[in-house]
Protein backbone atom coordinates (compact mmCIF):
# COMPACT_ATOMS: atom_id res chain seq x y z
CA UNK A 1 0.00 0.00 0.00
CA UNK A 2 2.88 2.03 0.97
CA UNK A 3 4.64 1.58 -2.12
CA UNK A 4 1.43 2.40 -4.59
CA UNK A 5 0.95 5.85 -2.34
CA UNK A 6 4.85 6.48 -3.04
CA UNK A 7 4.59 5.43 -6.73
CA UNK A 8 1.63 7.73 -7.56
CA UNK A 9 3.16 10.80 -5.28
CA UNK A 10 6.39 10.19 -8.08
CA UNK A 11 4.26 9.78 -11.05
CA UNK A 12 2.80 12.68 -10.27
CA UNK A 13 5.46 14.95 -9.05
CA UNK A 14 6.96 13.53 -12.54
CA UNK A 15 3.97 15.06 -14.40
CA UNK A 16 4.14 18.52 -12.58
CA UNK A 17 7.94 18.60 -13.65
CA UNK A 18 7.18 17.78 -17.02
CA UNK A 19 4.02 20.33 -17.13
CA UNK A 20 6.56 23.07 -16.14
CA UNK A 21 9.13 21.67 -17.94
CA UNK A 22 6.92 22.51 -21.53
CA UNK A 23 5.43 25.41 -19.97
CA UNK A 24 8.68 27.51 -19.97
CA UNK A 25 9.94 26.01 -22.87
CA UNK A 26 7.47 26.94 -25.14
CA UNK A 27 7.34 30.38 -23.33
CA UNK A 28 10.78 30.90 -24.70
CA UNK A 29 10.04 29.66 -27.95
CA UNK A 30 7.29 31.85 -28.61
CA UNK A 31 9.79 34.90 -26.80
CA UNK A 32 12.38 33.28 -29.67
CA UNK A 33 9.94 33.50 -32.15
CA UNK A 34 8.98 37.37 -31.65
CA UNK A 35 12.32 38.25 -30.87
CA UNK A 36 12.85 36.86 -34.58
CA UNK A 37 10.57 39.16 -36.45
CA UNK A 38 11.09 42.21 -34.47
CA UNK A 39 14.15 42.71 -33.73
CA UNK A 40 16.17 40.47 -36.79
CA UNK A 41 13.77 40.30 -39.59
CA UNK A 42 12.45 44.28 -38.76
CA UNK A 43 15.54 45.62 -39.11
CA UNK A 44 17.55 46.66 -42.48
CA UNK A 45 20.29 44.20 -43.96
CA UNK A 46 22.80 46.95 -44.00
CA UNK A 47 22.57 48.35 -40.30
CA UNK A 48 25.49 47.59 -38.27
CA UNK A 49 25.67 47.40 -34.54
CA UNK A 50 29.13 48.96 -32.54
CA UNK A 51 30.78 48.11 -29.08
CA UNK A 52 33.77 49.36 -28.06
CA UNK A 53 36.27 48.83 -25.18
CA UNK A 54 37.62 52.05 -24.14
CA UNK A 55 39.29 52.87 -20.91
CA UNK A 56 40.00 56.54 -21.02
CA UNK A 57 43.28 55.35 -19.60
CA UNK A 58 43.43 52.44 -21.12
CA UNK A 59 47.56 51.89 -22.63
CA UNK A 60 45.92 49.10 -25.08
CA UNK A 61 43.22 50.21 -26.98
CA UNK A 62 41.23 47.31 -28.48
CA UNK A 63 39.67 47.00 -31.73
CA UNK A 64 35.71 48.49 -31.99
CA UNK A 65 33.60 45.20 -32.59
CA UNK A 66 30.77 45.46 -35.57
CA UNK A 67 28.54 43.47 -35.70
CA UNK A 68 25.32 43.24 -38.78
CA UNK A 69 22.32 43.85 -36.45
CA UNK A 70 19.66 41.49 -38.41
CA UNK A 71 22.22 38.78 -38.69
CA UNK A 72 23.16 38.82 -35.51
CA UNK A 73 19.60 39.29 -33.81
CA UNK A 74 18.60 36.25 -36.25
CA UNK A 75 21.45 33.41 -34.82
CA UNK A 76 20.74 34.96 -31.09
CA UNK A 77 17.16 34.56 -31.49
CA UNK A 78 17.61 30.71 -33.35
CA UNK A 79 19.71 30.22 -29.95
CA UNK A 80 16.74 31.26 -28.01
CA UNK A 81 14.31 28.77 -30.17
CA UNK A 82 16.42 25.61 -30.00
CA UNK A 83 17.14 26.42 -26.01
CA UNK A 84 13.85 26.21 -25.93
CA UNK A 85 13.24 23.65 -27.94
CA UNK A 86 15.50 21.29 -25.77
CA UNK A 87 14.43 22.06 -22.44
CA UNK A 88 10.78 20.99 -23.92
CA UNK A 89 12.21 17.82 -25.03
CA UNK A 90 15.14 17.28 -22.59
CA UNK A 91 15.34 19.87 -19.56
CA UNK A 92 17.77 21.72 -18.13
CA UNK A 93 18.14 20.22 -14.60
CA UNK A 94 19.80 23.97 -12.65
CA UNK A 95 17.42 26.46 -12.87
CA UNK A 96 20.51 28.86 -12.45
CA UNK A 97 21.63 27.60 -15.89
CA UNK A 98 18.10 27.89 -17.73
CA UNK A 99 17.68 31.28 -16.43
CA UNK A 100 21.40 32.65 -16.67
CA UNK A 101 20.94 31.32 -20.34
CA UNK A 102 17.75 32.61 -21.45
CA UNK A 103 18.40 36.11 -20.07
CA UNK A 104 21.77 36.28 -21.85
CA UNK A 105 20.41 35.87 -25.09
CA UNK A 106 17.62 37.93 -24.76
CA UNK A 107 19.66 40.77 -23.44
CA UNK A 108 22.52 40.34 -25.93
CA UNK A 109 19.69 40.41 -28.24
CA UNK A 110 17.83 43.65 -27.59
CA UNK A 111 21.33 45.31 -26.62
CA UNK A 112 22.33 44.42 -30.14
CA UNK A 113 18.92 46.12 -31.21
CA UNK A 114 19.35 49.10 -29.31
CA UNK A 115 22.18 50.45 -30.45
CA UNK A 116 21.80 49.69 -34.22
CA UNK A 117 23.37 52.37 -36.16
CA UNK A 118 25.24 53.80 -32.81
CA UNK A 119 28.25 52.48 -30.62
CA UNK A 120 28.39 51.55 -27.23
CA UNK A 121 31.30 51.39 -25.23
CA UNK A 122 30.87 48.14 -22.74
CA UNK A 123 33.71 48.91 -20.81
CA UNK A 124 31.88 52.15 -19.28
CA UNK A 125 28.93 50.03 -19.16
CA UNK A 126 30.81 47.25 -17.13
CA UNK A 127 32.57 49.85 -15.29
CA UNK A 128 29.25 51.84 -14.19
CA UNK A 129 27.58 48.29 -13.45
CA UNK A 130 29.91 47.78 -10.98
CA UNK A 131 29.43 50.95 -9.13
CA UNK A 132 25.63 51.07 -9.09
CA UNK A 133 25.82 47.20 -7.77
CA UNK A 134 27.75 48.31 -4.53
CA UNK A 135 25.01 49.48 -3.00
CA UNK A 136 22.85 46.51 -3.72
CA UNK A 137 25.68 44.24 -2.39
CA UNK A 138 25.95 46.44 0.75
CA UNK A 139 22.56 46.00 1.06
CA UNK A 140 22.26 42.45 0.56
CA UNK A 141 24.59 41.87 2.74
CA UNK A 142 23.00 43.97 5.56
CA UNK A 143 19.80 41.48 4.96
CA UNK A 144 22.11 38.50 5.58
CA UNK A 145 23.80 39.28 8.42
CA UNK A 146 20.33 39.81 9.84
CA UNK A 147 18.33 37.21 8.76
CA UNK A 148 20.75 34.58 9.08
CA UNK A 149 20.32 34.95 12.86
CA UNK A 150 16.57 35.12 12.64
CA UNK A 151 15.72 38.93 12.19
CA UNK A 152 13.46 40.27 9.33
CA UNK A 153 15.22 43.21 8.23
CA UNK A 154 12.57 45.45 5.91
CA UNK A 155 14.60 48.68 7.16
CA UNK A 156 17.77 48.52 4.70
CA UNK A 157 15.57 51.57 2.85
CA UNK A 158 15.53 53.74 6.18
CA UNK A 159 19.32 53.18 6.81
CA UNK A 160 20.45 53.47 3.80
CA UNK A 161 18.30 56.88 3.47
CA UNK A 162 19.32 58.34 7.03
CA UNK A 163 23.17 57.47 6.75
CA UNK A 164 23.21 59.17 3.33
CA UNK A 165 21.45 62.26 4.69
CA UNK A 166 23.89 61.79 7.95
CA UNK A 167 27.34 61.81 6.16
CA UNK A 168 26.56 65.03 3.62
CA UNK A 169 26.26 66.83 6.47
CA UNK A 170 29.29 65.68 8.68
CA UNK A 171 31.20 65.64 5.30
CA UNK A 172 30.16 69.67 4.81
CA UNK A 173 30.74 70.42 8.31
CA UNK A 174 34.24 68.54 8.81
CA UNK A 175 35.59 68.47 5.72
CA UNK A 176 37.17 65.19 6.34
CA UNK A 177 35.28 62.68 4.28
CA UNK A 178 36.24 59.72 6.44
CA UNK A 179 34.93 61.51 9.32
CA UNK A 180 31.57 61.27 7.49
CA UNK A 181 31.88 57.88 6.55
CA UNK A 182 31.70 57.28 10.30
CA UNK A 183 29.32 59.29 11.16
CA UNK A 184 27.01 58.01 8.38
CA UNK A 185 27.97 54.35 10.08
CA UNK A 186 27.24 55.53 13.78
CA UNK A 187 23.51 56.30 12.75
CA UNK A 188 23.07 53.26 10.81
CA UNK A 189 23.85 51.25 13.72
CA UNK A 190 21.48 53.80 15.64
CA UNK A 191 18.52 52.76 13.66
CA UNK A 192 19.47 49.14 13.65
CA UNK A 193 19.77 49.29 17.57
CA UNK A 194 16.21 50.69 17.71
CA UNK A 195 14.91 47.89 15.59
CA UNK A 196 16.75 45.39 17.29
CA UNK A 197 15.70 46.11 20.82
CA UNK A 198 11.96 46.86 18.81
CA UNK A 199 12.26 43.26 17.84
CA UNK A 200 14.01 41.40 20.05
CA UNK A 201 13.17 42.57 23.20
CA UNK A 202 9.88 43.72 23.01
CA UNK A 203 8.98 41.40 20.12
CA UNK A 204 6.92 43.53 18.16
CA UNK A 205 6.65 42.16 14.32
CA UNK A 206 9.71 42.33 12.71
CA UNK A 207 8.57 43.65 9.29
CA UNK A 208 6.14 46.37 11.24
CA UNK A 209 9.06 47.55 12.94
CA UNK A 210 11.51 47.91 9.85
CA UNK A 211 8.01 49.51 7.99
CA UNK A 212 7.95 52.08 10.32
CA UNK A 213 11.99 52.99 10.53
CA UNK A 214 11.75 53.13 6.76
CA UNK A 215 8.36 55.54 7.06
CA UNK A 216 10.28 57.63 10.31
CA UNK A 217 13.67 57.57 7.55
CA UNK A 218 11.79 58.98 4.81
CA UNK A 219 9.62 61.59 6.40
CA UNK A 220 13.00 62.82 8.64
CA UNK A 221 15.16 63.10 5.87
CA UNK A 222 12.42 64.75 3.74
CA UNK A 223 11.56 67.65 6.40
CA UNK A 224 15.25 68.11 7.06
CA UNK A 225 16.23 68.28 3.56
CA UNK A 226 13.55 70.72 2.53
CA UNK A 227 13.76 73.35 6.02
CA UNK A 228 17.51 73.01 6.28
CA UNK A 229 19.43 71.90 3.64
CA UNK A 230 17.39 73.99 0.69
CA UNK A 231 18.28 77.14 2.95
CA UNK A 232 21.76 76.43 4.09
CA UNK A 233 23.52 74.95 0.01
CA UNK A 234 26.51 75.10 1.27
CA UNK A 235 25.52 71.77 4.11
CA UNK A 236 25.01 69.89 1.08
CA UNK A 237 28.10 69.47 -0.75
CA UNK A 238 30.38 67.08 1.09
CA UNK A 239 32.74 65.94 -1.97
CA UNK A 240 33.60 62.64 -3.04
CA UNK A 241 36.26 59.95 -2.68
CA UNK A 242 38.55 60.11 -4.99
CA UNK A 243 39.71 57.06 -7.46
CA UNK A 244 42.05 55.19 -6.23
CA UNK A 245 43.87 53.29 -9.22
CA UNK A 246 45.98 50.16 -8.02
CA UNK A 247 49.33 50.10 -9.28
CA UNK A 248 50.10 48.16 -11.89
CA UNK A 249 46.76 46.23 -12.14
CA UNK A 250 44.88 49.43 -12.99
CA UNK A 251 46.81 49.01 -16.20
CA UNK A 252 45.37 46.13 -17.49
CA UNK A 253 43.05 46.74 -20.29
CA UNK A 254 39.01 46.91 -19.87
CA UNK A 255 39.81 44.85 -16.91
CA UNK A 256 41.75 47.45 -15.05
CA UNK A 257 39.48 50.17 -15.52
CA UNK A 258 36.31 48.29 -14.17
CA UNK A 259 38.20 46.51 -11.14
CA UNK A 260 41.40 48.06 -9.93
CA UNK A 261 40.77 52.01 -10.94
CA UNK A 262 37.80 52.98 -8.11
CA UNK A 263 36.66 54.78 -5.39
CA UNK A 264 38.22 53.38 -1.99
CA UNK A 265 34.55 52.57 -1.21
CA UNK A 266 34.31 49.89 -3.72
CA UNK A 267 37.85 48.09 -2.47
CA UNK A 268 36.04 48.11 0.98
CA UNK A 269 32.65 46.75 -0.16
CA UNK A 270 33.78 43.81 -2.87
CA UNK A 271 36.55 43.00 0.49
CA UNK A 272 33.15 42.52 3.07
CA UNK A 273 31.66 40.54 0.72
CA UNK A 274 34.70 37.84 1.33
CA UNK A 275 35.03 39.51 5.23
CA UNK A 276 31.14 38.16 5.71
CA UNK A 277 31.33 35.14 3.67
CA UNK A 278 34.01 34.07 6.10
CA UNK A 279 32.19 35.05 8.80
CA UNK A 280 29.38 33.18 7.93
CA UNK A 281 31.22 29.85 7.28
CA UNK A 282 34.28 29.61 8.65
CA UNK A 283 34.42 31.00 11.99
CA UNK A 284 32.29 30.33 15.47
CA UNK A 285 30.73 33.15 15.80
CA UNK A 286 29.28 32.37 12.15
CA UNK A 287 28.21 28.79 13.11
CA UNK A 288 26.41 30.07 16.04
CA UNK A 289 24.50 33.07 13.86
CA UNK A 290 23.65 30.09 11.75
CA UNK A 291 22.24 28.07 14.62
CA UNK A 292 20.53 30.87 15.66
CA UNK A 293 18.84 31.51 12.33
CA UNK A 294 17.80 27.82 12.28
CA UNK A 295 16.94 26.37 15.87
CA UNK A 296 16.85 28.95 18.25
CA UNK A 297 16.06 27.00 20.89
CA UNK A 298 19.03 24.48 20.32
CA UNK A 299 21.39 27.10 20.20
CA UNK A 300 20.65 28.08 23.57
CA UNK A 301 20.48 24.72 25.02
CA UNK A 302 23.97 24.17 23.94
CA UNK A 303 25.19 27.80 25.74
CA UNK A 304 24.71 30.19 23.04
CA UNK A 305 23.38 33.44 23.82
CA UNK A 306 20.52 34.07 21.36
CA UNK A 307 19.61 37.54 22.06
CA UNK A 308 23.49 38.94 21.91
CA UNK A 309 24.11 37.36 18.77
CA UNK A 310 20.91 38.84 17.28
CA UNK A 311 22.02 42.33 18.70
CA UNK A 312 25.20 42.20 17.35
CA UNK A 313 24.08 40.77 13.85
CA UNK A 314 21.48 43.21 13.69
CA UNK A 315 23.58 46.38 14.36
CA UNK A 316 26.39 45.10 12.67
CA UNK A 317 23.78 44.99 9.33
CA UNK A 318 22.74 48.63 10.11
CA UNK A 319 26.31 49.45 9.38
CA UNK A 320 27.02 47.68 6.33
CA UNK A 321 23.59 49.21 4.93
CA UNK A 322 24.54 52.55 6.21
CA UNK A 323 27.62 52.18 4.01
CA UNK A 324 25.91 51.51 1.02
CA UNK A 325 24.05 54.95 1.75
CA UNK A 326 27.35 56.58 2.50
CA UNK A 327 28.62 55.08 -0.87
CA UNK A 328 25.36 57.02 -3.05
CA UNK A 329 26.78 60.77 -1.43
CA UNK A 330 30.58 60.25 -0.77
CA UNK A 331 31.45 57.86 -3.26
CA UNK A 332 28.96 59.32 -5.96
CA UNK A 333 27.61 62.69 -6.16
CA UNK A 334 28.44 64.35 -3.11
CA UNK A 335 25.11 65.98 -1.75
CA UNK A 336 21.76 64.95 -1.22
CA UNK A 337 18.69 64.49 -2.78
CA UNK A 338 15.16 63.56 -1.93
CA UNK A 339 14.51 59.87 -1.19
CA UNK A 340 17.92 59.66 -3.39
CA UNK A 341 17.69 56.00 -2.54
CA UNK A 342 15.29 55.10 -4.62
CA UNK A 343 14.15 51.82 -3.41
CA UNK A 344 17.76 50.34 -3.86
CA UNK A 345 17.40 49.30 0.07
CA UNK A 346 14.33 46.42 -1.67
CA UNK A 347 16.00 45.78 -4.21
CA UNK A 348 18.93 44.57 -2.13
CA UNK A 349 16.56 42.55 -0.39
CA UNK A 350 15.46 40.85 -3.74
CA UNK A 351 19.17 40.36 -4.43
CA UNK A 352 19.72 39.18 -1.12
CA UNK A 353 16.58 36.30 -1.99
CA UNK A 354 18.08 35.86 -4.98
CA UNK A 355 21.41 34.75 -4.16
CA UNK A 356 20.13 32.37 -1.60
CA UNK A 357 21.40 34.39 1.49
CA UNK A 358 24.89 33.64 0.89
CA UNK A 359 27.33 36.79 -0.31
CA UNK A 360 28.43 35.80 -3.38
CA UNK A 361 25.58 34.51 -4.75
CA UNK A 362 23.76 38.36 -3.34
CA UNK A 363 26.97 39.76 -5.61
CA UNK A 364 25.81 37.68 -8.80
CA UNK A 365 22.14 39.38 -8.31
CA UNK A 366 23.57 43.03 -7.06
CA UNK A 367 25.71 42.75 -10.54
CA UNK A 368 22.50 42.16 -12.30
CA UNK A 369 21.00 44.53 -11.09
CA UNK A 370 23.05 47.31 -11.00
CA UNK A 371 23.66 46.19 -15.26
CA UNK A 372 20.02 46.83 -15.32
CA UNK A 373 20.45 50.51 -13.60
CA UNK A 374 23.10 50.65 -15.75
CA UNK A 375 21.74 50.24 -18.87
CA UNK A 376 18.68 51.90 -18.60
CA UNK A 377 20.84 55.20 -18.50
CA UNK A 378 23.04 54.00 -21.39
CA UNK A 379 19.84 53.23 -23.96
CA UNK A 380 17.88 56.89 -22.72
CA UNK A 381 21.01 58.49 -24.53
CA UNK A 382 21.15 55.79 -27.12
CA UNK A 383 17.57 55.15 -28.44
CA UNK A 384 14.69 57.35 -28.69
CA UNK A 385 12.21 54.11 -29.83
CA UNK A 386 11.51 53.32 -26.41
CA UNK A 387 10.03 55.52 -23.94
CA UNK A 388 12.67 56.71 -21.12
CA UNK A 389 9.71 55.63 -18.31
CA UNK A 390 9.96 52.24 -19.84
CA UNK A 391 13.24 52.25 -19.28
CA UNK A 392 13.45 53.36 -15.54
CA UNK A 393 10.92 50.56 -15.22
CA UNK A 394 13.92 48.40 -16.27
CA UNK A 395 15.64 47.49 -12.86
CA UNK A 396 12.37 47.42 -10.65
CA UNK A 397 11.29 44.83 -13.40
CA UNK A 398 14.16 42.65 -13.24
CA UNK A 399 13.25 42.70 -9.33
CA UNK A 400 9.82 41.12 -10.12
CA UNK A 401 11.21 38.64 -12.80
CA UNK A 402 14.12 36.91 -10.68
CA UNK A 403 11.98 36.94 -7.46
CA UNK A 404 9.07 34.99 -9.37
CA UNK A 405 11.87 32.89 -10.97
CA UNK A 406 12.90 32.06 -7.34
CA UNK A 407 10.12 31.47 -5.63
CA UNK A 408 9.92 28.16 -4.12
CA UNK A 409 13.52 27.48 -5.01
CA UNK A 410 15.06 29.04 -2.02
CA UNK A 411 14.77 28.44 1.61
CA UNK A 412 15.65 30.96 4.34
CA UNK A 413 16.39 30.40 7.63
CA UNK A 414 14.00 28.74 9.57
CA UNK A 415 13.90 31.10 12.90
CA UNK A 416 13.78 34.06 10.61
CA UNK A 417 10.96 36.27 11.57
CA UNK A 418 10.01 34.62 14.99
CA UNK A 419 10.72 36.20 17.96
CA UNK A 420 12.83 33.70 20.86
CA UNK A 421 10.94 33.02 24.13
CA UNK A 422 13.91 31.95 26.37
CA UNK A 423 12.69 29.43 28.35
Amino acid sequence: MFGMVATAAARKASDVAQQRRWLVGGMLVVIGLLCLWFFAMQVPADVISKYRFSGGGDPVQLPVIELPTRLTNFILALALIAFGAFHITRGVAHSGALFGVSASLLLAIFLTWSIRGASLNLTGLLESTLIRSIPFLLGALSGIMCERSGIINIAIEGMMLTAAFVSVIVGALTGNLWIALVAGLLSGALIAGAHAVLSIRFKVDQIISGTVINIFAAGLTNFLNLRWLTVNQELNNSGTFAKLPIPFLSDIPVLGTILFNQIILVYIALGLMFAVNFLLFSTRWGLRTRAVGEHPKAADTLGVNVFKIRYANVIFAGMLAALGGAFLTLGSVGRFDKLMTNGRGFIALAAMIFGNWNPFGSFGASLLFGFMDSLQLKLQILTSVIPSEFLLMAPYLATIIVLAGVVGRVRPPAAEGIPYEKQ
